[in-house]
């Protein structure tokens, strides 16, 4: 037993060089062949740990010199291997696009070996969440805890493999959570607004023949085909367009409850999809905000009860979740949530918000409780692990976007550090030899971090370097993060500041009489400060640039170059073995 441990600890370590020295592949090769023969049981029982330990180290030194001789006609196969994929022609269709994702991760598999598929997948987005949110968030997590933020790294970044997304829609240059959510979870390109439908369907398209010829399957439902156990959980309304995308097929991410349907529609709504889901059992797990949008508008709101539902069909789809499922739960407030047992639970359904879940800044506030996104985490993860044949699982931090289209960068950064701490959970929860763990965003945001500050300077505070505030033209004090657009504009002699009582904007002081307020006497520190912003806009909007993809597990090294969004999805089914 101990020797063949020690063979697969041999076979594992040059295997993860293999990965890190893919660009050498074709000489590795071999050497990885070689080792992977099997022993015959009379060599089995002769070696000796300290021969076999003696072999890897050889082994890795060997595999070292390989790489360090590979000669340029190596590099040149390399390249030329990945031209077909760069040269190809734009798709104009969901097939297309499909079809184009699929052949994305099949060039990558001929770079490195295929070590083993994967039981169970966990999709981690921060919605919103671009490059400068992780770097901002990075740091600001470093300095909260005193330690050297530039230095200081988010759990998923510690993952070993890494791409960039392309996450331009079919029709959008920059694009909205719907399309790019549907382009991770369906393998395509979508259209503005769209979940989990083709291009070739109209937003306006209310029929549900339609919508039902233009559907796409998704990742969550190929899942439930083959007996695995689902779930959702975010910190948005649960029918708000990223979780939405795994279980609804509709036109407009709009149609989230029947009274937002337009007159004559006869496609589901949103909230209506997930109780009549047709694939396999259902889903087993589904958290998070909007809870009147499974009300109806006659019953009130048991924690807020001078508002009511937003259903005008009648049906309570809370209730309906628990008399359609055997051992399933519904739960509204924290002390419900922590009193689940996810033994006994085979489905549970918890609504924490009329409309979004709170800030986690702000979530000590709620007076019914709500649990984290961490927690939210941890028991999706203890009732999906029961299921033998595995599970796939979204997490989705919704409100880092909502943050920065309010112009508040500390509301979206502390959401970050929130999904960092969920990442956490998941990684202590699993293993790396049988799980896929991806974190990734739908779109960036138009959020900067500019200036020249020392290392160490505050990153919420004031551009100073070493200890001495730098000044803008008009020789006022500016803060290293800001926005191109938003709400923040403080032209016309005016200021605003974040309130957290209603998610909206109160007057704030200002100071001078310049083009712009005078920060001197400002916090802006203080978490209901809102970053100033170039362009005058009602609500600060995404941005077009690529994000980040981290990947760990099996499958994992699929994950790298510059990937077109929809490649996410074709990596998680060839990771679960899954084919079309």
């Amino acid at each position: 037993m101990e020797t063949s441990q020690s063979l697969a600890y041999l076979r594992d370590m040059v295997g993860q060089f293999w990965m890190r020295e893919r660009s050498r592949d074709c000489h590795i090769r071999a050497l990885m062949l070689r080792l992977r023969k099997p022993l015959s049981g009379q060599h089995m029982k002769k070696t000796h740990p300290q021969k076999l330990a003696a072999v890897a180290v050889g082994a890795f030194s060997f595999t070292l010199s390989v790489a360090a001789v590979a000669d340029d006609q190596a590099d040149r196969d390399h390249h030329n291997h990945h031209s077909p994929a760069q040269t190809s022609q734009v798709p104009t269709s969901g097939t297309e696009w499909f079809k184009a994702g699929e052949a994305a991760v099949l060039v990558n598999k001929r770079d490195v070996a295929e070590l083993r598929k994967a039981k169970n997948v966990i999709l981690f987005v921060g919605d919103g969440m671009g490059v400068s949110t992780v770097t901002a968030a990075r740091i600001l997590e470093g300095q909260m805890a005193g330690r050297d933020g530039e230095f200081n790294r988010l759990e998923f970044e510690k993952f070993n493999n890494m791409a960039h997304s392309v996450t331009a829609s079919a029709n959008q240059q920059t694009s909205d959570s719907a399309p790019t959510a549907t382009a991770m979870v369906a393998g395509i390109k979508a259209n503005d607004g769209a979940i989990s439908v083709d291009q070739s369907i109209l937003r306006t398209e209310k029929s549900a023949e339609v919508n039902a010829a233009k559907s796409v399957k998704t990742i969550l439902e190929r899942a439930e085909e083959r007996g695995m156990s689902t779930g959702v959980v975010t910190t948005a309304r649960f029918t708000h367009a990223t979780p939405a995308v795994n279980y609804a097929h509709i036109a407009d991410r709009d149609w989230e409850a029947d009274s937002n349907l337009p007159a004559g529609a006869t496609v589901k709504d949103i909230a209506r999809q997930l109780l009549e889901f047709p694939y396999g059992d259902g889903l087993e797990v589904a958290l998070g905000g909007g809870r009147s949008y499974f009300m109806p508008n006659t019953v009130a709101d048991p924690e807020y009860p001078t508002q009511k539902g937003r259903r005008a069909d009648g049906r309570d789809l809370t209730l309906e979740w628990t008399s359609q499922y055997n051992n399933s739960d519904y739960v509204w407030n924290k002390a419900q949530f922590d009193a689940v047992n996810p033994a006994s639970t085979d489905h549970l359904l918890g609504l924490f918000e009329r409309s979004h879940m709170r800030y986690e800044a702000d979530r000590a506030q709620d007076a019914a409780g709500e649990p984290s996104l961490t927690e939210m985490t941890e028991k999706a993860i203890k009732i999906l692990e029961k299921n033998r044949k595995g599970y796939y699982l979204m997490v989705e931090a919704g409100r880092i976007d909502h943050a920065h289209h309010a112009g508040n960068a500390y509301r979206a950064l502390t959401d970050t550090v929130a999904l960092s701490d969920a990442v956490k959970k998941a990684k202590q929860l699993t293993r790396d030899e049988d799980t896929l763990i991806l974190v990734t965003a739908d779109h960036s945001h138009v959020f900067t971090i500019a200036g020249y500050p020392s290392r160490g300077n505050p990153i919420l505070g004031q551009t100073a370097v070493d200890g001495v505030t730098l000044k803008d033209s008009l020789g006022l004090p500016y803060t290293t993060l800001s926005y191109a657009n938003g709400p923040g504009w403080t032209g016309g002699l005016q200021r605003k500041e974040f309130n957290p009582a209603n998610e909206g904007t109160v007057a704030a002081a200002y100071a001078g009489s310049k083009l712009r307020p005078d920060l001197t006497a400002v916090d802006t520190s203080n978490p209901n400060y809102m970053q100033e912003a170039t362009v005058p806009m009602s609500a600060e909007t995404h941005a077009g640039e690529d994000v980040a993809i981290y990947a760990d597990g099996p499958g994992a090294y699929l994950v790298r170059g510059t990937l077109e969004q929809n490649v996410i999805y074709h990596v998680m089914a060839d990771a679960l073995g899954m084919r079309k």
